[in-house]
């Protein structure tokens, strides 16, 4: 990134600074609001197949809810609770202001001949998250339009506003 110095010469912009705090990717909203709770309710996830069926791939006695304003709540586990053999690592990286540097999995169904379904990247984590979110480090997280997710026996119903759907 470049901007105009004082001198009106062009300068390559290292960091990002508010007030004396580093920005990571934007400024943050002062609108906007993340919270994460502990939470002793069961949580079941299942994925939609090509037949339509949906197969468990992950189930956990507790999580950790992460409540970010505009956004569905989203369900942070354990990685133990989830099935080894279904995930495989993606390319995909993503950055956020509010919760740091995102990687992926993609999930991996196999039929009962074998053939593999695909559900790119379907779930993610945060190796280091910022501080606001440091409940989430190392748990995974699916998302919730393209899963079945269960919480306390009861299944989560979207009001489709979410962008991500």
């Amino acid at each position: 990134m470049y901007f105009l110095s004082r001198t009106n010469r062009v300068t390559l912009l290292d960091l990002w600074l508010e007030e004396d705090t580093p920005i990571q990717i934007h400024p943050k909203d002062p609108f906007k609001r993340i919270d994460t709770l502990q939470s002793l309710r069961p949580i079941k996830i299942s994925i939609p197949t090509s037949s339509a069926d949906y197969v468990t791939v992950a189930e956990s006695p507790s999580s950790v809810h992460l409540y970010e304003t505009s956004l569905p709540t989203r369900y942070y586990i354990p990685f133990s609770t989830i099935d080894p053999k279904i995930l495989r690592p993606s390319e995909l990286r993503t950055k956020c202001p509010y919760k740091g540097e995102a990687e992926y999995y993609d999930i991996v169904l196999r039929d009962k001949d074998g053939r593999e379904e695909v559900k790119k990247d379907l779930v993610w984590y945060y190796r280091a998250p910022l501080v606001e979110c440091a409940a989430v480090a190392g748990m995974a997280c699916f998302y919730n339009e393209k899963v079945r997710v269960e919480v306390g026996g009861v299944v989560e119903k979207l009001d489709g506003k979410s962008p991500f759907a």
